[in-house]
């Protein structure tokens, strides 16, 4: 039996934190139809998609640190986290779909890119959604510490707000220092 399993990751554009990565093998029984890109969905609708995917699915999150990114570079990291996530699932997938156009170092594994995969591939867009809402629960923490940075709304992406707040109140261990603007500023 084929057992597919769909990979993307959240975060890569993001000034702050880790980047997140899920693997997903879809059960048979789920609606597919339900599935699409996080990016086109409401915070609410991804919420609750993402209990519905965990409970029709074997699942799984790899993250890669903002040190291992400052380190290895935001695609390497990127590569590394959903590298780490198909390890995690409990299932070796026959077949690993990865949205985008690179792919993981990963022996022993058959790996395909798809681009736009998370528009075309219901297990990517389910990894999509898992990754986009485990990341989202942690930066809103994250925000709770550091109040002043609008995080828990801009997911520590380079709005007006958050370089404003940078410039006022300078970086934090969670930012990626090795991106810009947060580099120039160093």
């Amino acid at each position: 039996m084929k057992i597919l399993a769909g990979v993307d990751e959240v975060g890569r554009g993001s000034l702050i934190g880790p980047v997140y990565a899920a693997a997903v093998i879809l059960n048979n029984s789920i609606d597919k139809k339900l599935l699409k890109d996080s990016k086109t969905l409401t915070k609410d609708k991804r919420e609750e998609l993402e209990k519905y995917i965990k409970k029709n699915s074997i699942w799984a999150i790899g993250q890669a640190s903002t040190k291992e990114i400052e380190k290895i570079n935001i695609l390497h990291a990127s590569l590394l986290a959903m590298k780490r996530a198909i390890l995690k699932l409990k299932i070796k997938p026959s077949l690993v779909l990865i949205d985008g156009n690179k792919l993981p170092d990963l022996k022993n594994y058959k790996l395909e890119y798809v681009i736009k995969g998370d528009q075309k591939i219901p297990s990517i867009s389910a990894a999509s959604i898992i990754a986009k809402v485990s990341r989202d629960k942690f930066i809103t923490k994250l925000s709770k510490e550091f109040n002043n940075y609008g995080w828990d709304t801009n997911s520590g992406y380079g709005t007006k707000e958050h370089l404003k707040a940078i410039k006022q109140f300078g970086i934090t261990k969670y930012h990626r220092k090795t991106f810009s603007p947060i580099s120039d500023l160093l």
